[in-house]
């Protein structure tokens, strides 16, 4: 059921509004169509695209930073240094890279050592390739030479460059790596 007071005032409501209908709504029709008469967009045009000028690439015939020839260029300063440090870069600019030149020394893992006709040989393990690598084989990516190979490493001589730019060895070693389960 309803309460009485809600019917009431629910009918005064609709005879007030009934009693304006008619003449506000003539007004607002007529309101609009005057504002639809009056009304013009405005559109701005769109301004020319800038001409495109390509711009040529100078630095093409730059020598590239990562290439033989800046190495060399390194090489030749005038320091006295620079004459071991050209004698250490030299050989190892002109020989044939090996396979496994081309892949950095931490992704490689010592799996294993055995003696082969009375020479060590160990087993190098690169993207679930094993490798065979003796003394005076190259590893890794800094000019890496094997200097000697162990039941539990493997030691090369490798060429980098120092903060000044000069080359110097260092040592790095390959340490055989237990099986984890």
């Amino acid at each position: 059921m309803r309460p009485l007071g809600f019917v009431p005032a629910a009918v005064v409501v609709l005879s007030a509004l009934a009693g304006c209908g008619a003449s506000s709504e003539d007004e607002l029709r007529q309101w609009m169509a005057e504002q639809r008469s009056q009304t013009r967009p405005r559109v701005t045009p769109i301004p020319e695209p800038k001409q495109f000028k390509p711009e040529p690439y100078a630095q093409a015939a730059a020598v590239d930073p990562f290439s033989k020839e800046k190495l060399a260029q390194a090489l030749k300063r005038e320091t006295p240094q620079s004459a071991t440090s050209g004698a250490l870069i030299k050989p190892e600019l002109t020989r044939r890279k090996e396979p496994l030149e081309a892949f950095p020394l931490d992704t490689m893992t010592m799996v294993g050592s055995l003696n082969k006709e009375g020479k060590p040989v160990a087993l190098v393990k690169v993207d679930n390739l094993l490798y065979q690598v003796r003394p005076g084989n190259y590893l890794g990516q800094n000019y890496g030479r094997i200097t000697r190979i162990s039941e539990t490493e493997v030691t090369l001589r490798e060429i980098v460059q120092d903060a000044v730019g000069e080359w110097v060895e260092r040592s790095a070693t390959l340490q055989l790596q237990e099986r984890s389960k």
